[in-house]
């Protein structure tokens, strides 16, 4: 996609996307802050972006870890294996912990906009508890299904350089990153497709883990 075309879709997008976040929280759903989208460069050079894209979070779609989840009618879902980070009274990185979010990739990758303005695939997150003063560069995760290693990564933007990144990302299109919401940092594996019957547990070495099961 032409730079020119690709801002313009992303515009678009981002005032589709914000517009649907007011009326929700107009509705009663709380903002728990953003999430990193489209952080793999193959795909931002697909659709002719110079950096990843920003959805966003509210407690609708919290999920407490350790009760089963419904995946029933989903097109394609998928987890992703995330960091959260916490924004402190100083707008930088208060606090981290690890997180899963669940995606269903149904609208396929030929569009930017209508993904920016479905919340890029957004469906569900959990979170698992917060640590504070941990150093985590170079942190690598793993995922088991069944007892078996099926996907592994590696943490390769520290959290503070990806808070400005959501910052500045926010502030172009009209958005605010504040003071206690957070952020998941975008999936540290590729999109991981799931289904009912799985059962994963998601290592992040310092940060501990999360155990998640389907139906």
């Amino acid at each position: 996609m032409p730079e020119n075309q690709s801002r313009q879709a992303v515009a678009a997008g981002m005032r589709a996307l914000l517009a649907t976040r007011a009326a929700e929280v107009a509705s009663g759903a709380t903002p728990v802050g953003w999430k990193v989208g489209i952080n793999v460069v193959a795909f931002q050079e697909h659709f002719g972006l110079d950096g990843p894209v920003v959805g966003h979070l509210t407690d609708a779609t919290v999920l407490e870890p350790g009760r089963p989840i419904d995946i029933g009618g989903w097109e394609r879902p998928a987890l992703e294996v995330e960091v959260a980070i916490r924004i402190g009274a100083n707008g930088g990185v208060a606090s981290l912990a690890p997180a899963i979010e669940l995606v269903d990739l149904d609208l396929g990758f030929a569009d930017i906009g209508p993904i920016l303005e479905g919340n890029i695939f957004h469906r569900a997150v959990l979170f698992g508890p917060e640590v504070t003063g941990l150093d985590i560069g170079g942190l690598a995760v793993g995922v088991d299904r069944d007892g078996a290693r099926v996907a592994e990564g590696r943490l390769t933007e520290l959290p503070a350089v990806t808070v400005e990144v959501v910052r500045s990302f926010l502030q172009g299109h009209g958005g605010r990153l504040a003071p206690g919401e957070r952020i998941i940092a975008g999936s540290l594996i590729a999109p991981l497709a799931i289904g009912a019957g799985d059962d994963l547990v998601v290592t992040y070495g310092p940060l501990g883990s999360l155990a998640v099961r389907f139906i």
